[in-house]
């Protein structure tokens, strides 16, 4: 591929990210429309370049050069059912409802190419977006404490290589450069500070903002009025992994697969903003404010680890109309433990999102069906298991929860060179229940949060439209 294009391709992956939805975590599931239609149970199946990203062990079953390029429609439903989110002194936020902060759809789009060097060699090169979150709730909602909004962008490069031993055994090696940038916003709790401020141990400090607003020819009077600041943060960074892959044929109707996907670290570095300017009508409060609350315009730095998965597979040709496959995939996601957000040259502590997430297993089964010569039909179920360990632990940036998958699809072949994958998916979402509580609040010095408490219930259900275009040449 030229290099002139890549960076168009990227920008057009980045600007079309889903919902982090289809796969437990941030991790966006599907990666080819083949697949899809399977409930992704169809590793094993080698059926087209997407193998690349299933598994690249599966490029030695494919002939000549090969291209497919997809994009899967995302339609979410979700809602948010406040049940008592309160400041940290225990008052309730108040503020409005979570209403239409899951995007009316997204589109996530992939590209695979492979060449058979020769009968033992076998080339790929796969791009597809591995992670995605969009959520916008709002600077009202009444989780504006935790989270106003998020977005995160992740983009794959995926160049591979495939080795057939003989006819039994064949291995693949793939190399990951990973794009990823966030974004992250939230409220700034003023009006809980001044109220605990106003009396008790903080009366003091209170008083003393007091005396210095009006020294400086500010109104003390729009304290009792101030309204919230806005804190944002973004980052980007480049990160490097690799992923592997084998293929056992047992004969020419059964065969199974393994393969790994590294971790990969990412220091997403970036700036951090607070907006103070719309706290009162007064600049002169405002600005007392800010300074009180000790938060400075900064860079910012985000450490995180990508999980790791390890997938196993088989595939059986029954009969020449039927085909039954299954996988079975481990994901290692206590790489993701809890999200520092670091302000680096500050005196500020740092942000901590807690997560400490665990190993989950996604379990498919999938089957084909030669309905004629030139269309075959897909089906498959999959459970998969949320990261999230607790309500505690559930916060507005991943309201995740466990889920069921209910997938259809089929190949309709246009020629002998060309075909096109249509796959549509249904995924059911447990109800989950958020209690989660920040563990620092905005007059400490040590850390920085508003150990706010939201509390509430996550009802989500959402739809999955994938078509891709195959050629060989």
């Amino acid at each position: 591929m030229q290099q002139k294009y890549l960076p168009l391709i990227i920008a057009a992956a980045l600007s079309a990210l889903s919902v982090s939805a289809q796969a437990s975590g941030y991790r966006f599931g599907s990666q080819s429309i083949s697949g899809q239609g399977t409930a992704d149970a169809n590793s094993a199946e080698a059926v087209d370049a997407s193998t690349i990203f299933y598994n690249p062990a599966g490029l030695t079953r494919l002939d000549g050069t090969q291209i497919s390029a997809g994009a899967t429609v995302v339609v979410p439903h979700s809602t948010f059912n406040d049940t008592g989110s309160t400041h940290f002194t225990g008052a309730p936020t108040g503020g409005t409802a979570a209403n239409d902060y899951a995007p009316n759809s997204v589109t996530a789009p992939s590209l695979y190419v492979s060449k058979k060097l020769n009968d033992q060699w076998a080339v790929g090169f796969g791009l597809f977006v591995p992670y995605g979150a969009k959520l916008d709730y709002g600077n009202t909602w009444t989780g504006r404490y935790a989270l106003s909004n998020i977005k995160l962008e992740a983009v794959n490069l995926n160049p591979s290589v495939a080795w057939k031993m003989n006819e039994h055994h064949s291995f693949g090696f793939g190399i990951d450069a990973e794009y990823m940038k966030a974004e992250l916003g939230q409220a700034v709790d003023v009006p809980g500070s001044i109220a605990a401020l106003s009396s008790g141990a903080g009366a003091a400090q209170g008083a003393a903002l007091i005396k210095q607003i009006a020294a400086l020819g500010g109104n003390p009077a729009l304290l009792r009025t101030a309204g919230d600041a806005h804190g944002s943060n973004d980052g980007k960074d480049w990160g490097w992994g690799f992923n592997l892959g084998y293929m056992f044929t047992l004969d020419e109707n059964t065969r199974f697969g393994l393969a790994y996907r590294s971790s990969i670290s990412h220091q997403l570095r970036g700036s951090t903003v607070w907006d103070f300017s719309k706290v009162t009508s007064d600049p002169i409060v405002n600005q007392v404010l800010a300074a009180a609350s000790h938060k400075t315009n900064s860079a910012a730095l985000v450490a995180l680890r990508t999980p790791e998965t390890l997938s196993a597979n088989v595939f059986h040709q029954f009969d020449s109309k039927w085909a039954g496959m299954a996988d079975v995939t481990f994901t290692r996601n206590n790489r993701m433990g809890d999200l520092d957000i670091q302000f680096p040259g500050t005196t500020e502590g740092n942000e901590v999102i807690r997560q400490q997430w665990k190993n989950t297993v996604r379990v498919s089964v999938g089957g084909n069906y030669a309905y004629s010569e030139n269309l075959t039909l897909r089906a498959g179920i999959a459970h998969d298991q949320s990261p999230v360990k607790s309500a505690e632990l559930t916060h507005p940036a991943l309201p995740d929860s466990d889920r069921m998958q209910y997938s259809v699809g089929a190949n309709w072949k246009l020629s002998p060179r060309s075909s096109i994958d249509f796959a549509y998916s249904f995924l059911d979402f447990k109800d989950a229940n958020i209690n989660y509580t920040n563990q620092c609040n905005p007059l400490a010095t040590s850390c920085t949060g508003n150990g706010e408490t939201t509390r509430g219930v996550y009802q989500t259900h959402m739809s999955l439209i994938g078509l891709s275009y195959n050629y060989k040449f």
